[in-house]
């Protein structure tokens, strides 16, 4: 039934595992569409073109937006109903592992373009004695191979239509990784987790700013949402209109899906009538146009023999006395901040005072640096670690001192603009350095509980709306839950011109490479947790989070004043600037320096929780509709 509801409503809370209140509004928010780029084939435009389309925002100056504290523990993630989710269970006895697996299913609900349950994720899990890393990254199907993303004359396909395609979904882990972890590390029964989302799907959510925009985007942009007939009937009118701004949502589908997954755990989703629905959906489609993608090949053997992997947490030092921790591949996103950070520290003035540093020509030039060498490797080295040999034998290899004091010594007064790979030793196998391929939007959920433990947590389907596909999981009720294209995150081409093979190249049951950067900082002095935080945004994820951290520990910002900052990514390509937040002056100086300078939106979605005189102090990114809840 639909209806409308005021965007200002009472809160989520939980009393003995009930759902007593609904937050049903929307706030505003953030994000631009994939690309039509063809990756691995050398230098492209695609480091400008954005995994989700950037839509009006809160963003404010730095100092002028709320900066909550809470004495006990907190919850910061992409919408308000997700940290109210997670706060909620926090109060009722759950630990940081319970509130962050709350706060992710009801995202699956209210922020269905960006993650869920036919998506994947990493997570890093402190229970005070060690980091635990979780990989819930999808896999391809056992039949793709090199030709997965080619057309018959052996030049690859289109990005649109790959996207769009079911050639394009994984085999989703984000549901089995949390189960695994919540095996580990849970205290609350598993199905008490599920029932905020399962509540919000039943009874709705009201359509905020945000999703009204990105359905308008898509809408505006391939309409391939559309072509799906159970996304169509979901997310748009009869008329084919997004809906309204307030219009209840609500997902049986979904909701029914839930239930199994909460009686039965990740086994209702990789066995019987949702895993034969996601294969079916995924088989029948291919993107219309003059040259399709092919069909996928996923099958019910795929789903079912799939495994999270429990991984070795990838820390590293960080001067003046930091330990950060963070994935280790398939993410290139912990080796490749790292790398940043380290490069920059190199180059000097890593600690220069906030208003000179957050927007001076002279220390921008050096980050933007520093990120080229360091993406430069993170596309030829990265892949999953089943599949490729680290250099050396070891991925910290890459963040030897010696091997980082080569790499910062190649940074000069002007723009490389386009940088070269290094070898710190002789890989196993000779490997190729392609372009990185576009990357698509995520969320992030950042969670400290009240005897110091805490998760970051980054999930994502990858493209905004992913596949455009929907699955019901065979209920035959309206609404579900949007499969992935995660297998775009794969080279395209397996090779290059000289038949040297690409890390990120398809092979069945391989990992992509991803960006995703969740990340737990500590005090070497103390050992104690000073940091959680991740973002959204594809690529830009490293980039986003390294500015941050930076502004956070070096500069000494409170955190929502670093997650604010003016945004800055080179990828290894065109120098990017958050559009409308740097001096033209600044601007100038980079052109001067050699910079290709292009200014766009860059709605991050970062969100941190930063201990700080006794409090922690949390974020949310302004530049979409994240919240911070706690106590």
């Amino acid at each position: 039934m639909a209806g409308r509801v005021p965007i200002a409503r009472t809160l989520c809370a939980l009393a003995s595992g009930t759902l007593l209140g609904l937050l049903l509004a929307g706030c505003g928010a953030p994000a631009v569409t994939g690309s039509a780029t063809q990756p691995g084939l050398g230098p492209s435009p695609a480091d400008t073109v954005l995994p989700e389309a950037a839509t009006p925002g809160r963003a404010a100056p730095a100092g002028s937006t709320p900066r909550p504290s809470f004495a006990r523990e907190a919850v910061a993630a992409a919408h308000p109903l997700a940290s109210e989710a997670g706060a909620a269970l926090l109060a009722a006895g759950g630990n940081a592992l319970d509130a962050a697996i709350g706060a992710q299913f009801v995202l699956s609900v209210v922020e269905p373009q960006a993650s869920g349950l036919g998506g994947g994720g990493f997570l890093l899990h402190w229970d005070g004695r060690e980091v635990a890393a979780w990989d819930g990254r999808e896999t391809a199907p056992a039949a793709a191979g090199p030709d997965w993303f080619l057309r018959a004359d052996g030049t690859p396909l289109p990005m649109a239509a790959a996207v769009a395609s079911g050639r394009s979904v994984g085999v989703p882990g984000l549901v089995s990784m949390l189960e695994a972890a919540h095996r580990a590390h849970g205290r609350l029964p598993w199905a008490r987790l599920l029932q905020p989302a399962i509540a919000l799907a039943e009874q709705g959510h009201a359509v905020g700013p945000r999703l009204h925009a990105l359905l308008q985007a898509e809408m505006q942009g391939s309409g391939a949402l559309a072509r799906d007939p159970q996304a169509r009937a979901h997310f748009l009118d009869a008329e084919g209109r997004p809906w309204p701004v307030g219009h209840v949502l609500r997902n049986p589908a979904q909701a029914a899906v839930l239930r199994a997954v909460a009686r039965d755990g990740a086994a209702a989703l990789h066995r019987g009538a949702v895993a034969a629905d996601i294969v079916r959906r995924a088989a029948a489609h291919g993107a219309p146009g003059a040259q399709p993608a092919p069909a996928g090949r996923m099958t019910a053997a795929d789903l079912e023999r799939y495994r999270p992997q429990r991984r070795t947490a990838l820390c590293a030092d960080w001067a003046p006395h930091w330990r950060v921790c963070g994935m280790p591949p398939p993410s290139a996103g912990q080796l490749t901040l790292m790398q940043t950070l380290g490069i920059v520290e190199r180059l000097g003035r890593g600690a220069a005072a906030p208003p000179a540093g957050a927007a001076d020509a002279d220390w921008l030039h050096r980050f933007t640096e520093a990120q080229r060498l360091a993406f430069a490797d993170r596309n030829r080295h990265v892949g999953d670690p089943d599949f490729v040999a680290p250099p050396s034998g070891r991925w910290d290899s890459l963040l030897d001192a010696g091997y980082l004091d080569a790499r910062a010594a190649r940074v000069g007064p002007r723009s490389m603009r386009q940088a070269p790979a290094g070898d710190p030793a002789a890989p196993a196998l000779a490997l190729a350095a392609p372009a990185a391929a576009p990357e698509g939007g995520t969320t992030h959920v950042s969670v400290v509980d009240a005897v110091g433990r805490a998760v970051a947590l980054t999930s994502s389907i990858e493209a905004m709306f992913g596949a455009r596909l929907m699955s019901d999981g065979g209920t035959g009720l309206p609404g579900g839950f949007l499969l992935n294209n995660q297998l775009t995150d794969f080279s395209f081409v397996p090779s290059d011109a000289q038949g040297r093979p690409l890390a990120n190249r398809v092979e069945g049951g391989k990992r992509p490479r991803s960006s995703m950067s969740p990340t737990l900082v500590f005090d070497r002095r103390d050992g104690r947790l000073a940091m959680v935080t991740g973002s959204a945004l594809g690529a830009h994820i490293i980039p986003a989070v390294a500015r941050t951290l930076v502004g956070t520990l070096r500069w000494q910002l409170h955190p929502q004043d670093a997650v604010a900052l003016p945004q800055v990514s080179a990828l290894n390509g065109p120098t990017l600037l958050e559009a409308g937040r740097f001096e033209p002056a600044v601007v100038q100086a980079l052109r001067e320096r050699g910079h290709e300078v292009v200014e766009q939106p860059l709605p991050t979605g970062l969100s941190a929780l930063a201990w700080r005189d006794g409090a922690w102090h949390g974020a949310a990114d302004p530049r979409r509709e994240g919240a911070v809840r706690g106590r």
